[in-house]
């Protein structure tokens, strides 16, 4: 019989659930909105993450064109070249390096990533060209293949010709895409693929120049590529190669774009919790509006937990659905991912419905939907029956209620762990929980204050009018606090968007204002470096910097060399420190962008001990370097005994010459070494006639063209920019939606303000001016708040991340200003505008 009771009992309270609603289901539509974009979001995010996944498996071997890659920035050495003529059933060779690509037709230049390629490489995928049978064409003949970027931006046609080195080749096809390539490389570093055989007569490959070696091989299927590259790989790192293997490329690949999706959710989620904001703001009328119906019940009999049950399954029927629609727009929204992504996937990426991600989207949105709507909905506890008899004098339900701060720790406590299951860092998670919640705290404070100022400073003497807009922002029941902090929160994240785009772009424009160099030439032989220098001065130009550059490897640190130190886990030297390439410079005086910090700078080496070198401070800390530590260096097959004799800090900022490693002046002078020459040109049109002149009789040196370096940045800013701005979308329509909700729902709770005002004899016209100034304010207060807020965060950036002054652009700033003013206006107004057409009693006896 209890069980029987208890049965009954949960059955009539859905009853009762579904009975209340009847009459506000049009309200309760509203919270549903509130979170379907944030779901919307994040499914979109879980689906194009689990479809990046998928799509990395199937297409792992295109990206990487071979079974296994090996590469190193050396020639491989006759001890190892047996070793590598044993793998695989069959191989191919590619160089690549950075040089000019000059194109007579139109004399223009610019420096592209130059691959010297031998064999049938790709063994999966193809060099996709047009025409397409040109991606194995021309590797049998003098001709190239030029990367479609350059192919548009100097005007080139097939069977025209490009010029690399001392080498004429004829185009023969447009580089669509290679293996691994995306819209973001090509635009960065466009590539130009030649064959290998002609390399040498380039003049291109000489001593000092940077040129990665690869190697790559197909095996026969069913290999376990993996067991022999663990056979191999002790004696490839030995002489400092690396390997690639398909299963390698599907983890690297799959980290880095799970980087991108853990990012991108965690943009969403802010629209989500925007959403529920909102929903927390809904749920607070909805319940005030039901104080009268939840005392009546509790005088019939209900007790205060059925009552809260009643309104918490209406919340949760509605948190439900509102995630079920989300997942669906999710679903819907992941198609068009791809398109937006495009530049940054080095694949097709083919899309599927993900079950998965909807059913965590539909979990995660009835949830927080729930945890959000407890806030408000914990009050029907306190109800009294006495409601009912004597309204006006029942004290409303305290704030104060101890489970209130249980509600906001679990808030907080689930923000945290979901954001650590997208970082799978304590740290990260703890940072972007207190930045949350830091943002929304600053956002509530910001709109209290704004309310406190104006409720204190009354401008009494003000028109009525205007006296009953500003009364509007903090009388009860405002939105003033829901709007600032979910508008504001929006208007902050594109805001700040715009600023930081403008700062990286204005650290790279001050890096060529004024005398700054803004041409940077480099692999100057030194035979040629007078001739250049005379060049340059007959043109007029400026030199700037003349630096020597000499490369060598560093064999032992403190008599331990790579392989002893990797087996020593007890030294305090990384292994890792021997595998670089080092690219050193002399002189017998530090520049004013160094200084000493420890030891004893000395000038020109004396006597015939170790030679006292400067470590850069930071590179020395990292790899536990210490004053009086010895080094041996490889210079180009010669050792050389250093001892660190002083450490320095260096300034990075700038276009300018910095090294890690500086020698003093009487040592290196002989050895093998180039040049890097800095200038400056002050138009585009001597720039490119001084680069024509230099590629035309120097075919080995490459520029690097400042400008253009502006112009790329721009570019890819520009497309990083657009989907961050996508995402950030979501939280942009979010806020907006929040608005209208609000808007709406406080349609009702004004109601009979507005008639009262029309039965005293308001006009229409009074009413209209009220409503539109009321939602002035709150759409400028809102806005400038979020300005305020992305201001404050763009300035620390500025000041400590990028280190230049913050001076931000006031024009895009004004314009999100008054869009999002505008906005807020033209909602309110368009909600008021039933009430302000038809006569106070035919709009009451339709509310009664």
């Amino acid at each position: 019989m209890k069980e029987y009771k208890e049965s009954f009992s949960f059955s009539w309270l859905l009853q009762m659930a579904w009975r209340d609603s009847r009459r506000s289901r049009s309200r309760l539509v509203l919270f549903i909105s509130s979170v379907i974009l944030g779901i919307a979001a994040l499914v979109a995010i879980y689906s194009l993450g689990e479809n990046v996944r998928r799509n990395i498996d199937t297409q792992a071997a295109t990206l990487l064109g071979a079974d296994l890659e090996i590469s190193g920035n050396q020639p491989a050495p006759a001890k190892i070249r047996p070793l590598l003529d044993s793998l695989g059933e069959e191989r191919s060779e590619e160089r690549r390096f950075a040089s000019m690509a000059y194109f007579p037709k139109s004399g223009g230049s610019r420096l592209a990533q130059v691959r010297a390629l031998e064999g049938n490489y790709p063994y999966y995928g193809e060099l996709e060209t047009i025409p397409a049978e040109a991606g194995r064409s021309f590797r049998n003949k003098q001709q190239a293949l030029v990367d479609q970027t350059l192919m548009l931006q100097y005007d080139a046609k097939v069977g025209d010709s490009v010029k690399v080195g001392e080498v004429t080749f004829v185009i023969a096809g447009v580089l669509l895409k290679a293996p691994g390539q995306t819209g973001v490389t090509t635009t960065v570093a466009p590539a130009v693929y030649i064959p290998l055989r002609y390399l040498e007569q380039t003049g291109l490959e000489q001593k000092g120049s940077r040129i990665n070696y690869l190697y790559f091989f197909r095996y026969p299927p069913q290999t376990d590529v993996e067991k022999i590259v663990k056979k191999i790989e002790p004696r490839l790192e030995l002489d400092d190669f690396d390997t690639q293997t398909v299963q390698g490329q599907k983890e690297s690949t799959g980290r880095s774009f799970e980087d991108l999706t853990q990012f991108l959710a965690l943009v969403g989620f802010i629209a989500l919790l925007l959403g529920c904001v909102g929903v927390a703001s809904a749920v607070h009328i909805y319940i005030r509006e039901k104080l009268n119906a939840i005392a009546l019940l509790r005088c019939l009999g209900v007790k205060s937990s059925q009552a809260f049950v009643i309104y918490l399954i209406q919340i949760v029927g509605v948190g439900f659905l509102g995630s079920v629609l989300g997942a669906l727009l999710g679903t819907v929204i992941q198609q068009f991912l791809p398109i937006i992504l495009k530049d940054f996937l080095p694949f097709d990426l083919t899309t599927e419905i993900s079950w998965a991600a909807i059913g965590q989207g539909v979990v995660l949105g009835t949830l927080i939907s729930i945890l959000f709507a407890l806030l408000p909905l914990i009050s029907v506890r306190n109800i009294s029956p006495l409601r009912v008899l004597r309204a006006s004098f029942e004290p409303e339900p305290s704030t104060q209620d101890p489970l209130r701060w249980l509600i906001y720790g679990l808030i907080l406590v689930f923000v945290f762990f979901f954001t650590y299951l997208q970082t799978n860092s304590w740290l990260e998670a703890a940072i972007f929980t207190g930045s949350i919640l830091g943002a929304f705290l600053l956002l509530l404070a910001m709109a209290s204050l704004l309310m406190g100022l104006v409720k204190r400073f009354f401008p009494s003497s003000w028109s009525y009018v205007w006296r009953q807009a500003l009364a509007n922002l903090h009388r009860p029941n405002n939105q003033t606090s829901i709007l600032i902090v979910s508008i504001g929160l929006g208007t902050a994240f594109i805001c700040t968007l715009i600023l930081v785009q403008s700062l990286l772009l204005k650290r790279v424009t001050l890096s060529t204002s004024g005398n700054q160099p803004n041409v940077v030439l480099f692999d100057i032989q030194s035979n040629q470096r007078d001739e250049v220098l005379s060049l340059a001065t007959k043109q007029g130009l400026p030199i700037i910097q003349s630096v020597p550059v000499v490369n060598m490897r560093l064999e032992k640190v403190n008599g331990l060399t790579a392989a002893t130190a990797q087996k020593d886990t007890s030294s305090r030297i990384s292994y890792r420190i021997f595998s670089r390439e080092y690219r050193v410079t002399f002189r017998d005086t530090l520049t004013e962008f160094e200084k000493l910090k420890r030891g004893t700078w000395q000038g020109r080496a004396e006597g015939n001990g170790p030679v006292p070198i400067s470590i850069e401070e930071g590179f020395a800390m990292r790899n536990r370097l210490r004053l009086g530590d010895t080094l041996t260096f490889n210079v180009q097959g010669a050792l050389l005994a250093t001892v660190v004799g002083s450490l320095r800090e260096v300034d990075w900022g700038g276009v300018r010459t910095s090294f890690l490693v500086l020698f003093p002046a009487g040592v290196l002078e002989e050895a093998p070494q180039f040049h890097v020459l800095l200038t400056r040109v002050e138009s585009n049109e001597r720039s490119a006639a001084f680069q024509r002149t230099i590629v035309q009789r120097f075919p080995n040196i490459s520029i690097i063209d400042l400008g253009l370096v502006l112009k790329v940045l721009d570019e890819l800013l520009e497309k990083i920019g657009f989907v961050i701005r996508f995402m950030a979308g979501f939280s942009i329509l979010t806020g907006l939606i929040v608005l209208i909700s609000s808007v709406l729902i406080s349609k009702y709770q004004r109601l009979q303000e507005s008639v009262l005002l029309r039965t005293i004899g308001a006009s229409r016209n009074q009413i209209f001016a009220i409503t539109a100034l009321e939602y002035f304010f709150l759409g400028a207060l809102a806005a400038a708040t979020g300005i305020l807020v992305a201001l404050a965060g763009s300035w620390g950036l500025a000041k400590f991340t990028f280190k230049v002054d913050f001076t931000p652009q006031f024009v895009p700033i004004l314009l999100v200003f008054l869009i999002v003013s505008s906005l807020t206006v033209l909602i309110g107004l368009a909600n008021s505008r039933g009430i302000l057409s038809r006569s106070p009693l035919e709009v009451l006896r339709q509310d009664g």
